[in-house]
């Protein structure tokens, strides 16, 4: 997983060439509990860093999902609306949309694995 980059608000991207994978943390997922109901975005929608594009509800709360990278949804996973045990980093299963970036450089903020758990180490 050392190429997967990580936000503070506990999302997960993976990016090959100008495509990126983007998904929940396991921290986020736990954090959540039991989730009852995942809200996905349109294919071909354009986003802009920090966008909110879709929204997840739990038995505790319901949680906005954003975008680290600005750019056009290529894919969403609807699977997940009815597997929401796949909702987990894993590339596999628990991507929710891919998008193709309109700047790669957006990324470059982002977390690497050891930084994220440093991070989410610090919230406990």
């Amino acid at each position: 997983m050392s190429d997967i980059k990580y936000t503070s608000d506990h999302e997960w991207m993976k990016i090959e060439g100008n495509t990126a994978w983007i998904g929940i943390t396991t921290y986020a997922r736990h954090a959540l509990g039991d989730l009852v109901y995942l809200e996905l975005p349109e294919n071909g929608r354009s986003l802009k860093k920090g966008d909110n594009f879709a929204v997840v509800e739990s038995v505790k709360a319901a949680s906005e999902i954003y975008t680290p990278v600005s750019g056009k949804i290529v894919a969403v996973n609807d699977a997940l609306s009815d597997n929401l045990e796949d909702l987990k980093e894993d590339l596999d299963k628990g991507w929710i949309i891919k998008i193709e970036m309109s700047d790669a450089a957006e990324a470059q903020g982002l977390m690497d694995a050891t930084s994220y758990k440093k991070y989410t180490e610090s919230l406990s």
